[in-house]
């Protein structure tokens, strides 16, 4: 089982654009497995925006911890996807099994699985007990009712974002929209962002929803027909300030939040601070008109929502609500003559590099989904 070649993708904490390949601690050759563990190879992963905002966000949300690199200043970056598992000293868990779930940007894993059962398992590796249970959960494929062998690709670039866009307009509906007659997203192009206009364009009588984005992707955006209208970011200050606002932020640009505060002012009834796509423009919320830009951690409003009635929906209660939306929202998806998503694959750390780099800068087409295979 020896494998000499076994990489994972590392950048620097402090300076994104700098990479590197590690040796897989996780490799067979390298790490023995104790009892109670299994052995993952990741098989494939998306790459998208939002694992930028991991990055950008990591040492703030302790997304570095999830798969430790053992080397500063390097970190490893979660990505979603599937993995098999090759080797297995827990009882529980069986070789040949597909799972899907947060891995790391390489070869292996090793994983100690607790709280077993058909559908999966949690890793319970001691450094990661303390980390948001939404993402120590990996899930058995062949039990998994919202699985399809041909839908690996949108499953694993749309499935994570889409649970985040659930979930805001959940929040966001759960506070009454905060009195807001508009909702502003930022980044409106990514997928995130128009997932959550989606979600939010289903509520009969709540807010408009604006989008603003790039000039680049005006037509992309207001083609996918979730949004009440949609603004090139060099639009803000013609909107009406008058009007009640929530600005639900995705790109992180710390220019144009303080344009959209600065803007409305006192009619800006709450600042949604969810992504960090323009992470090279991030600043803090100091000293902004308005409301102070507020943290939305996706894992937070899931535990609220999982917990048994009347806070909560049950554990069932939100799978089923979030897999009606998740149906819906893939309709849309793959509408038959104006698809909202092309997939693309590559393979190999050469491939990996080149779409990392491309979202970093901000260059990836909003069109395409991309898949990766180490």
């Amino acid at each position: 089982m020896e494998d000499h070649t076994a990489y994972r993708f590392c950048v620097d904490r402090t300076d994104l654009h700098t990479t590197c390949l590690l040796p897989d601690p996780d490799a067979p050759d390298t790490r023995p497995l104790a009892e109670g563990e299994v052995r993952l190879s990741v098989a494939t992963f998306a790459l998208t925006a939002n694992n930028i905002t991991y990055a950008a966000f990591g040492d703030k949300m302790k997304y570095w911890q999830f798969f430790p690199s053992g080397a500063n200043p390097w970190g490893c970056i979660p990505v979603w996807g599937f993995a098999e598992v090759i080797e297995s000293r827990c009882a529980e868990v069986a070789t040949g099994q597909r799972v899907y779930g947060y891995l790391p940007m390489g070869h292996y894993l090793v994983v100690q699985p607790s709280r077993v059962n058909r559908h999966g398992f949690m890793d319970g590796s001691p450094h990661r007990r303390e980390l948001a249970a939404a993402y120590n959960q990996l899930v058995f494929c062949a039990t998994d009712p919202s699985y399809v062998a041909t839908q690996e690709g949108l499953q694993a670039v749309l499935r994570p974002l889409f649970t985040t866009s659930f979930l805001i307009d959940d929040f966001m509906a759960e506070q009454g929209f905060f009195g807001a007659r508009q909702l502003l997203l930022s980044s409106a192009s990514s997928k995130t962002a128009y997932g959550t206009a989606f979600c939010l364009s289903r509520r009969l009588g709540g807010p408009t929803v604006q989008g603003l984005t790039s000039n680049a992707n005006l037509d992309f955006t207001r083609s996918l027909g979730c949004y009440s209208q949609v603004h090139a970011y060099d639009h803000v200050q013609a909107l009406d300030a008058a009007v009640p606002t929530v600005y639900i932020d995705f790109a992180g640009d710390a220019e144009l939040r303080r344009t959209v505060h600065t803007h409305f002012g006192t009619s800006l009834t709450y600042s949604c601070s969810v992504g960090g796509s323009h992470w090279e423009a991030l600043g803090s919320g100091n000293g902004l008109p308005g409301p102070r830009p507020a943290l939305f951690f996706a894992p937070a409003q899931a535990k609220k929502r999982m917990t048994p009635p009347p806070e909560g929906w049950g554990a069932s209660g939100f799978e089923q609500r979030l897999a009606d939306a998740w149906q819906a929202f893939l309709a849309a998806v793959n509408h038959t003559e104006h698809p909202w998503l092309t997939l693309q694959t590559a393979q190999g750390a050469p491939a990996m590099q080149a779409a990392y780099q491309q979202l970093l800068c901000g260059r990836a087409d909003a069109r395409v989904g991309l898949m990766l295979t180490p």
